[in-house]
């Protein structure tokens, strides 16, 4: 992450993105995430009847990927866990409704269907919040947006120039920092 002290930039957490994505990408190879989400997609597109929508699936991925990986999704999970304020969430709501419309204008209806896993998503680090409340800091949760903020990135890269980079196979990049930071709570 970048901070700038004194006029000077300054980076901290490198080390940690770099092994995340590196961690995240081969467990995500390995288990074939993306192509799970891409049939999911598949599976919605015959559910709902429009076989001949050949971006519904393009839609469904990119729109999906875009609003779990941010730092809201995660931080106002947990705020909504550990206090029950989902003020948060509701805020993400509305922006990811606007981007959706966005990714629903290019790539048709699959971007509209990016609500049920971003459910289940939201909902289960909802529910698992309680649960590693006594590991949450201030830097697990820069280490999640940092890593959420490079996972965009690189779903930028994918719409600007075509599907170079497989992002759905780095998700798990964002449980790295988790148990990084559950080792070092058992450590001291």
């Amino acid at each position: 992450m970048f901070t700038v002290t004194n006029g000077t930039i300054e980076t901290s957490g490198t080390l940690l993105l770099i092994g995340s994505l590196v961690i995240g990408g081969l467990i995500g190879e390995v288990i074939d995430l993306e192509e799970k989400i891409d049939h999911l997609g598949e599976k919605l597109k015959v559910l709902i009847k429009v076989q001949s929508d050949t971006k519904f699936v393009d839609g469904f991925v990119t729109a999906t990927l875009v609003v779990c990986v941010g730092a809201m999704a995660v931080v106002g999970s947990i705020q909504d866990g550990l206090t029950g304020d989902p003020s948060m969430l509701y805020t993400k709501a509305l922006l990811d409704g606007i981007i959706v419309l966005i990714f629903a204008s290019v790539f048709g209806i699959g971007a509209i269907f990016s609500a049920i896993p971003l459910g289940i998503y939201q909902g289960l680090i909802t529910l698992g919040a309680v649960l590693i409340a006594p590991y949450l800091t201030g830097a697990l949760i820069s280490e999640l947006s940092y890593i959420g903020s490079a996972l965009i990135f690189g779903i930028g890269i994918n719409i600007c120039f075509g599907k170079k980079i497989k992002v759905g196979n780095l998700l798990p990049a964002l449980l790295v920092p988790v148990v990084y930071e559950i080792i070092i709570y058992f450590i001291r």
